[in-house]
């Protein structure tokens, strides 16, 4: 029996590497939304930590597609998959927990029952009051995750927005610019004046956004997405 669940979780974990390399995100996410949702969770769970190429991030938009169906049938699963990505920010994991916020934020923009439930603690990782993660290098990825719940459920990710500006001043160009959109989707007092002074920013940075994974200049970004805002 152990010969026969290994032997079928390298077959899913191949299925799932072939879905990940489709070339259209739609085809991707209907392939592995037709296939037993708990048994992708583990295959997609281990292309989080592939660097930050187009895999990674495919792999969180195929993730957070298949935790948001999850939750549709089986919430209490759902929840515990998300448990998992919460552990692997932890200490007690003895990992990093790479791509982990970004599969958050797009489980809980996919889901309002995730959102109920999570985006309080996605949002936490960025508070000084909260459950803050110091290592700098996973900044733009809680960034990104909050900017993603904002754009689909800005109400769960409010509380984000006062403690976006040092996020903003940031000299660290992906963590600067991914605060930037993410400040975008969360029009505040807090934020308008960084985000005012980053309009001239030449800095590029990658940005994940509809699928595409581009390098954007960031003055760019902030001109384009501050002109969209309705007038004060």
């Amino acid at each position: 029996m152990t010969a026969e669940r290994e032997r079928s979780g390298r077959e899913m974990k191949k299925r799932v590497g072939a879905i990940l390399r489709q070339p259209e995100l739609e085809a991707a996410l209907e392939q592995a939304l037709h296939l037993p949702l708990r048994q992708v969770v583990n295959p997609l769970c281990g292309q989080l930590a592939t660097g930050d190429g187009p895999i990674k991030w495919r792999a969180v938009s195929v993730l957070g597609a298949v935790v948001a169906r999850l939750a549709e049938e089986e919430l209490e699963a759902a929840r515990n998959v998300m448990r998992r990505l919460v552990w692997t920010l932890s200490d007690e994991s003895g990992g990093i927990g790479w791509g982990a916020p970004e599969a958050m934020g797009e489980a809980t923009a996919r889901s309002e029952a995730l959102a109920d439930g999570f985006a309080h603690v996605l949002v936490a990782f960025i508070r000084q009051d909260g459950n803050y993660l110091e290592f700098e290098p996973l900044h733009p990825g809680i960034l990104w995750g909050i900017g993603r719940l904002a754009r689909a459920r800005r109400e769960h990710a409010l509380d984000a927005a006062p403690h976006l500006p040092p996020y903003l001043e940031s000299p660290d160009p992906a963590i600067r610019g991914t605060a930037a959109w993410a400040a975008l989707a969360l029009p505040t007092g807090a934020t308008a004046a960084h985000l005012e002074r980053l309009r001239g920013d030449p800095s590029v940075f990658p940005l994940y956004e509809g699928g595409v994974l581009a390098d954007v200049r960031i003055g760019d970004l902030v001109a384009r997405g501050l002109a969209r805002l309705p007038p004060a």
